[in-house]
C-alpha cells in the first residue's frame, strides 16, 4: 500500500512518527496522523484542515491533555530499515524536504516544542514507532477512499478522509469536538480537488 502514497502522504507518516516520538508515545495512533497532516502546509490535507479551522498547536495541546506524554522511546537503525522496507526512506525524505524548503527545514517546523523546552537532535532521522491497529485502519480507509474517488494514488486528502471515516480514535474525537463532520471534510476536500 505504501508504494501508492504520494511524497506528501509519506511525509505525513514521517511527521506522525516525529510527533509520536516527541510526545514520547510508543506508537503512532490517529492523533499522530492528524498532527502529521497539520505539519505540511502545502498538502491538500492541511489545506482542508485549515479551511475547517483546525490548527496544529490546538490539536497538539488537546493530544497532550487527553493522551499525556509518555517516556522516551529508544530508536535505532533497525527501525529506519523497517520503514525503508515499506518504501519510506527517512534520509531521502529529509533530503527532499531540505531540497524544497532549505537545509534544516524539518528542525524549524516544531517551534512550539522548543517553547516547551525540548531540544531536537540535528542528525538524520532514524527510527520507527509502530502503528496501532486503529492507525492501520485509517491507512486502509485512506486506500478505500482513494479507490472510491478512482485515484491511483493515496494522498494526504485520503488520509484525512480515512481519519474522519474511522470515527473512534482520538483524532476523530478532536475533530468532532470542533464540529468537523465527515460530510464537512468531504465537501472541503472535493472543493480543493476541483480547484475551488
Amino acid at each position: 500500500m505504501f508504494e501508492r502514497f504520494t511524497e506528501r502522504a509519506r511525509g505525513t507518516v514521517v511527521f506522525a512518527q516525529e510527533e509520536a516520538r516527541d510526545l514520547h508515545h510508543h506508537h503512532i495512533d490517529t492523533e499522530h496522523l492528524l498532527l502529521g497532516l497539520l505539519r505540511d502546509r502545502t498538502s491538500v490535507g492541511y489545506e482542508a484542515l485549515d479551511r475547517l479551522g483546525i490548527r496544529l498547536d490546538d490539536v497538539r495541546s488537546e493530544v497532550v491533555r487527553v493522551a499525556g506524554e509518555g517516556h522516551p522511546v529508544s530508536l535505532g537503525e533497525e527501525d529506519a530499515e523497517a520503514l525503508r522496507v515499506i518504501g519510506i526512506d527517512l534520509d531521502e525524505v529529509r533530503r527532499r524536504v531540505e531540497e524544497a524548503f532549505g537545509e534544516g527545514a524539518l528542525e524549524s517546523i516544531p517551534s512550539a516544542r522548543r517553547r516547551r523546552g525540548r531540544r531536537r537532535a540535528c542528525g538524520p532521522l532514524v527510527g520507527h514507532v509502530p502503528f496501532t491497529p486503529r492507525a492501520k485502519k485509517v491507512l486502509e480507509l485512506a486506500l478505500r477512499e482513494a479507490k472510491s474517488l478512482r485515484h491511483d494514488y493515496i494522498g494526504t486528502e485520503h488520509i484525512l478522509l480515512g481519519l474522519v471515516r474511522e470515527r473512534e480514535g482520538l483524532a476523530a474525537g478532536i475533530l468532532a469536538e470542533r464540529e468537523v463532520s465527515d460530510e464537512r471534510v468531504r465537501t472541503v476536500v472535493s472543493e480543493l480537488l476541483s480547484g475551488n
